[in-house]
């Protein structure tokens, strides 16, 4: 078997999995944590990526479900709002990080944005009483280092690492259409919240480079959010009968970002040939409802405190990600890789994250020994269903705003990458 077309494949797997492998994945995931670049060879590694994902979930057949004029839509249906409308927007993920080795220890600093969602169907469908706009975004700067010792044929290492995550969002949903109807406000109220945490990763990896295997297993900690705080701004909603209508006020509560574990797997098979792999879990059934109370007010926050305000109302399934692909060297700086990706939707029923299917493909362009840059795209199906109450575990009906239905819709996606080496 060909050993230097084998090493110079290594990256392949790596390179279809970061680049085109979960395409709009479940829960809130947009990046995930990938230190991939930690186990390049080369001394000292900068790699800066960027995916530009592209869903197109379109939700058809809109009931308006509370007509109630105080707590709901008032039967938004039956005021013109339209019963259909576009769930998702495109975003961009962007990575960047750098890796330097010295003897058996490497060390990564990655910056990256491991979870986020864009939902914007706008004010004028009669789900509007449930969402009118809602986006997360994250940030996480981490280091990781590994130690690699002699085992065998290969390389054993031991991986562990920190990072810091910052996380912050927003929500705007019809309220009421009384003020409209009174001309005295728009209906509408928006909650505004941020907030940060510190988590850990820790794992093992195997490696024997003359055949281009490598085995890891990496698990990323939850990242505790106890501080989430922000606004509740209901001033455009100024009826009586409850006390934070017509005004902002300080509230907060608590979540986190879910923990995981990855397993990746690759091989070479052939000469200049590299079958490579994944399985994935996350833990996002963690997010259930969550709570958020005026900050003054006295007590726990829980979802049956006679104090909340307001609640994000998830009801997430654990996510699963299973991959597999192939990668071919074709020359000395032509190499490429096909994938094909199933992600288990996390939806119980209160949003339209569905399974989903991927196929994606990409090459990789290596002009000198010190620069590569890549360049991958998808296309994938995100499977249809239906959004619906849910009884949560806590035994409270949730999604009682709309129903909606939606067919198998389409998802793409496009990314490159510029890896330099020292």
């Amino acid at each position: 078997m060909n050993n230097l077309r084998l090493k110079t494949l290594l990256g392949a797997g790596c390179f279809s999995l970061g680049l085109i492998g979960s395409v709009h994945a479940g829960g809130l995931e947009r990046g995930g944590y990938d230190i991939d670049l930690l186990f390049d060879p080369a001394q000292v590694t900068g790699e800066v990526t960027g995916t530009y994902v592209m869903p197109q979930r379109d939700l058809k057949n809109v009931k308006d479900i509370n007509p109630d004029l105080f707590t709901g839509g008032g039967d938004l249906n039956a005021m013109g709002f339209s019963n259909s409308a576009r769930d998702t927007e495109s975003y961009w993920v962007p990575s960047v990080g750098i890796k330097a080795g010295m003897g058996p220890v490497d060390c990564l600093v990655d910056y990256g944005q491991p979870i986020g969602a864009y939902s914007n169907p706008g004010a004028n469908w009669a789900g509007a009483n449930g969402n009118i706009v809602t986006k997360v975004k994250s940030e996480a700067v981490g280091g990781t280092c590994s130690y690699k010792m002699d085992l065998g044929k290969g390389q054993f290492r031991f991986i562990g690492g920190v990072f810091h995550e910052d996380v912050s969002g927003f929500k705007e949903q019809f309220v009421s259409p009384l003020p409209v109807l009174l001309g005295i406000g728009t209906g509408i109220g928006r909650l505004d919240l941020e907030g940060d945490g510190w988590g850990w990763r820790a794992g093992v990896a195997y490696e024997i480079p003359d055949i281009a295997l490598r085995a890891s297993l990496v698990y990323n900690s939850a990242v505790k959010l106890d501080n989430l705080s922000g606004t509740l701004d209901l001033t455009e909603v100024p009826l009586p009968g409850n006390p934070l209508l017509g005004k902002v006020t300080d509230v907060s509560g608590s979540s986190q970002v879910p923990d995981s574990l990855e397993l990746k797997l690759q091989s070479g098979v052939a000469p200049g040939w590299l079958a490579f792999g994944s399985i994935k879990w996350v833990n996002w059934s963690v997010l259930q409802s969550i709570p958020f109370c005026p900050t003054a007010a006295p007590g726990a926050c829980t979802t049956t405190s006679d104090t909340r305000a307001t609640s994000l109302d998830l009801l997430y399934r654990d996510g699963w990600t299973v991959s597999g692909g192939i990668g071919h060297k074709f020359n000395d700086q032509w190499s490429g890789a096909a994938i094909l990706t199933w992600d288990r939707g996390t939806s119980t029923g209160l949003s339209a994250q569905t399974d989903t299917w991927t196929v994606g493909g990409g090459v990789a362009y290596t002009p000198t020994q010190n620069i590569e840059v890549r360049l991958g795209g998808a296309l994938g199906v995100l499977t249809s269903g239906s959004i619906h109450p849910v009884v949560g575990d806590d035994g409270v009906t949730y999604g009682t705003d709309y129903t909606a239905d939606f067919g198998n819709d389409l998802v793409s996606a496009i990314s490159t990458s510029l890896k330099v080496k020292w």
